[in-house]
């Protein structure tokens, strides 16, 4: 930057990149926490916000269900989800995808195949292994990593004979990371200044700077043919 030109403060994006990749950010009592989306599904949701003004959050929710972790995992619940897109603040229980199969009988195994959002998949490995040599965990017999390039994520738990597994699940859940709390909280720059933000508002904020960068766009480019045209006539 040369200063020979004046330093945008926004670049122009043709999809709201804040809700589709999402944002993480702490400053000085503020923080901003923004879970990442599905593209296809924010694009449908601008297209009923512009056709409908006076659309609700919740037909909104219709359209976008929740937020679209690249990691997989399971959100528990709906409340948490209507209630940060409506006021902008809330907390979702996320819990990694995991199914009991039964071995042979009378043993069973449980096996992880999604983790949940910023959640390493060695990490929990880890962990697991630790809760057990801790004791805090009695029913898991071994544990080993099936991971490969088909699934990039698989755990594998063997579990003892008298184990019960949804009872070794649940303690899963409670002590180790296959089950973490995600906040929602959308706080972005509006025009230099922070505000929380619903849903519908980030959504309608995008729409407006959308307006902005065509208007300026199609100003340049009428600038530009107007300059061509006098030269021309010239």
């Amino acid at each position: 930057y040369d200063e020979r030109h004046t330093e945008p403060t926004v670049l122009p994006s043709k999809f709201p990149n804040l809700l589709v990749n999402g944002a993480n950010g702490i400053a000085v009592g503020m923080a901003t926490s923004i879970p990442p989306h599905n593209l296809g599904e924010i694009c449908d949701a601008l297209v009923r916000l512009i056709d409908d003004p006076d659309v609700t959050v919740d037909e909104l929710l219709e359209i976008v269900p929740g937020p679209d972790f690249p990691t997989g995992g399971v959100i528990c619940g709906q409340n948490g989800i209507r209630r940060g897109y409506q006021t902008g603040r809330g907390t979702i229980v996320l819990r990694a995808r995991a199914r009991i199969e039964e071995v042979r009988e009378g043993r069973f195994r449980i096996v992880v195949t999604e983790v949940p959002y910023q959640q390493a998949r060695d990490r929990v490995e880890e962990r697991i292994a630790q809760l057990v040599n801790e004791r805090r965990i009695e029913g898991i017999a071994g544990s080993r990593n099936e991971s490969d390039l088909k699934e990039p994520v698989r755990l594998v738990l063997d579990l003892k004979r008298d184990a019960d597994p949804e009872v070794v699940l649940n303690q899963l859940y409670e002590f180790s990371p296959l089950q973490d709390s995600f906040s929602i909280i959308f706080l972005a720059l509006v025009d230099g200044k922070p505000r929380v933000l619903s849903f519908k508002g980030l959504l309608e904020e995008f729409i407006r700077h959308r307006v902005t960068v065509i208007r300026r766009r199609t100003q340049h480019l009428l600038a530009k043919a107007r300059q061509r045209k006098h030269t021309v006539e010239g």
